[in-house]
């Protein structure tokens, strides 16, 4: 007579199978049982009320607020208008390297240094030339543009 067919792990198997599928009809008849005491769709519902907090209870319409479409504001308000800056600026030269091609300009208005290079003059300039020139933001910074001689 032969051996049986049936292994070990094979009725380890089976007997994991069966035993998942009476815990899902244990689940089943627990939910069929919930389903009938109460808990219908109107009991799940929830509302949110006028400032955003969640609540039970419909909204009350009677306090409600008319707002007109041209009052919503959905971008950035812009500011008040900058009084514009003088753009042309007057300086002296403090620093010119003509072999590397720039130099710095001392601003008479605020003091400060800014940078100038040489595809940005216009006229010949060396140091300790009064100069006139206007701003742009460089790669570092403020950076001295169509740089002329002061007349």
């Amino acid at each position: 007579m032969g051996r049986s067919q049936e292994t070990f792990n094979k009725k380890e198997v089976r007997n994991k199978k069966e035993k998942k599928r009476k815990q899902k009809e244990v689940k089943r008849l627990e939910r069929r049982e919930n389903a009938k005491e109460g808990k219908s769709f109107n009991d799940m519902i929830a509302y949110v009320d006028e400032n955003g907090r969640i609540s039970s209870v419909p909204p009350d319409f009677t306090n409600r607020q008319k707002v007109k479409a041209e009052d919503i504001e959905i971008s950035v308000p812009k500011r008040a208008a900058e009084a514009p800056e003088d753009k042309i600026r007057k300086g002296i030269v403090t620093f010119m390297n003509t072999s590397k091609g720039f130099g710095f300009i001392r601003d008479l208005g605020n003091q400060q240094s800014v940078f100038m290079h040489v595809n940005d003059v216009l006229e010949d300039v060396a140091e300790n030339n009064r100069v006139t020139f206007e701003t742009e933001m460089g790669q570092k910074g403020p950076k001295a543009v169509r740089v002329r001689l002061d007349q």
